[in-house]
């Protein structure tokens, strides 16, 4: 009773033994994603930001600060606002894309990195320098426009904002 028991366990073991592994070996190989993933990074593009602050708005958990002051800007549209201060607090986000889908001038989307481990908390807050400065590779999400054109942050161009709009 017992070694047929022992002996049938054993064998389970031996042919999940000869499997080929499907775990991959993250640092040393590179994990495949989806063009739609949602990732610890946001691209923003500040020649669309008219500083409306809907995106804060929305964030139901209030991790985006947005200061502005009047830019003197599209005065006949409705005057934009000059934005001073962008922040996104990733260490509270959820990734749950509100501010995205709240943007009415398509000047924030969500990222696809993911690689943004730090030791301290508040060095996860991502500001208007870093924001202007990184890299435009937008997620597909909630985006039929960069879908219809197959596009792939991974492997794709860094997008301008003429590229990524409506």
């Amino acid at each position: 009773m017992y070694g047929l028991g022992i002996a049938k366990g054993l064998l389970v073991t031996l042919t999940n033994l000869m499997r080929k592994p499907t775990t991959v070996q993250y640092p040393e190989e590179a994990v495949t994603q989806a063009p739609r993933f949602r990732g610890e990074e946001f691209t923003w593009y500040v020649e669309r930001c008219t500083g409306c602050a809907s995106c804060a708005k929305y964030c139901p958990l209030g991790i985006i600060r947005i200061v502005t002051h009047p830019g003197g800007l599209n005065i006949q549209e409705g005057e934009s606002y000059a934005v001073d201060v962008f922040d996104i607090d990733i260490g509270r986000c959820m990734f749950c894309g509100l501010c995205v889908e709240a943007c009415p001038y398509d000047a924030l989307f969500m990222g696809s990195g993911f690689e943004r481990a730090r030791y301290r908390r508040g060095e996860l807050v991502i500001s208007v320098e870093e924001l202007k400065q990184a890299e435009k590779r937008p997620s597909t999400w909630f985006r039929p426009q960069l879908e219809a054109k197959s596009y792939n942050p991974q492997t794709g161009k860094p997008l301008s904002w003429e590229e990524v709009g409506r």
